[in-house]
C-alpha cells in the first residue's frame, strides 16, 4: 500500500507524514530506520488494520518530503513530531522506533513526556559509549562527520543501484537471508529506502553523524514504560548495546532467538501492535487466533 502524504508546517520547514492501519484506531507513532521514510508504514499496514491501530509515520528532516535540517540533534525530535500529532488530532500516543528510529522514539519520550504513553524499540541503535559499535557503523559515522560529500556520493550510488536491481539488494543490508522475505515485504523495504533519497541525501548524512556522537538526551527523563525487541543475531546493532540501553531507561528486553536486524522487526511486529491496540481490539485478535 502507498498511503497519501500529508505535509504540515514545523519549526524551520515542512514535515511530511503518512497514515496506515485503521484511521479510527489507537494511535501509534512509528519512526523509520536510518535511512528510511514514511513508506516504512507499509510493512505494518495490514497487521495494524486488523488490530485497529492507527499508524502515524513521519519523514524525519531531510528524508522523503520533509525539509532538511542539517544541524538537528536528537533533542529536536519533538519539534518535528508534535506538529504531526497536532495535525492528526492526537494528544498522546504510543511510539515505536526501528533501528535509527529507536533513539528518536526515546527522544520524544524524554523531551515531550506528556505526549507519550509507552515506547517500543526494535533492533534499536544504542549510544556509542554503551557498547563496541560494528566496524561498518564506525566507518559510516566517520564519513558523515569528516567527509560528508563522499558519504553523500556513496548513498546516491546505493540508491541508483537499488532502483535498478532486485529488492534483495536493499534487504541484504538488513538481513542475512533476503530471499526469505515475502515479495510484498521485499518491495516495501526497497520503496521505503528509495523514498528516503527522493530529495537528496541530507537526512541520512545528518543522522549518521548525530547517532554516532553521544546522544544529547536525558535518558533518565524517560518515564513511559520502554520495551526493547532485539535479535540475538543482529550484526547491525548488536544485542549488547540494546541490553545496556535498557538498563539506562529501566526497560524490558525481549530477545528474539535467531533473528537479525530486519527479521527481528518482522518477528516482533504483531506483538508490538498488540501492545498499541486498545483492550477490545486485543481481545478480538486473540479470539480470532483461537478459532
Amino acid at each position: 500500500m502507498t498511503a497519501d502524504v500529508t505535509t504540515v508546517a514545523a519549526a524551520r520547514g515542512r514535515v511530511a507524514y503518512a497514515e496506515y492501519g485503521d484511521p479510527e484506531g489507537a494511535p501509534l507513532v512509528l519512526f523509520h530506520g536510518t535511512p528510511g521514510s514514511r513508506l516504512f508504514g507499509a510493512v505494518f499496514d495490514d497487521a495494524a488494520r486488523e488490530r485497529n491501530v492507527r499508524l502515524l509515520v513521519p519523514d524525519r528532516p531531510g528524508y522523503g518530503r520533509s525539509a532538511p535540517r542539517p544541524d538537528r540533534t536528537l533533542a529536536d525530535t519533538a519539534a518535528f513530531v508534535e506538529p504531526v500529532l497536532d495535525d492528526a488530532g492526537v494528544d498522546r500516543a504510543r511510539v515505536a522506533g526501528f533501528s535509527g528510529g529507536g533513539p528518536h522514539a526515546l527522544a520524544l519520550a524524554a523531551t515531550a513526556p506528556e505526549r507519550v504513553t509507552g515506547v517500543e524499540l526494535v533492533s534499536t541503535a544504542a549510544p556509542p559509549s554503551l557498547h563496541d559499535r560494528p566496524t561498518a557503523q564506525r566507518l559510516l559515522h566517520g564519513l558523515a562527520a569528516w567527509t560528508p560529500p563522499l558519504l553523500s556520493a556513496l548513498l546516491r550510488g546505493q540508491a541508483w543501484l537499488a532502483a535498478r536491481g532486485s529488492p534483495s539488494l536493499v534487504a541484504g543490508q538488513y538481513t542475512d537471508d533476503p530471499a526469505a522475505l515475502d515479495d510484498a515485504t521485499g518491495r516495501a523495504v526497497r520503496e521505503e529506502f528509495l523514498e528516503a533519497f527522493a530529495d537528496g541525501t541530507t537526512g541520512a548524512v545528518t543522522e549518521l553523524a548525530l547517532l554516532g556522537d553521544e546522544w544529547d538526551l536525558p535518558l533518565d527523563a524517560v518515564d513511559a514504560p520502554v520495551r526493547l525487541w532485539h535479535g540475538d543475531d543482529d550484526e547491525n546493532a548488536p544485542l549488547e548495546g540494546a541490553r545496556a540501553l535498557a538498563r539506562q531507561v529501566d526497560g524490558e528486553v525481549t530477545v528474539l532467538d535467531g533473528a537479525d536486524h530486519l527479521t527481528a522487526l518482522l518477528d516482533a511486529r504483531d506483538r508490538l501492535l498488540d501492545a498499541a491496540a486498545d483492550p477490545a481490539s486485543r481481545e478480538a485478535v486473540a479470539a480470532k487466533g483461537g478459532d
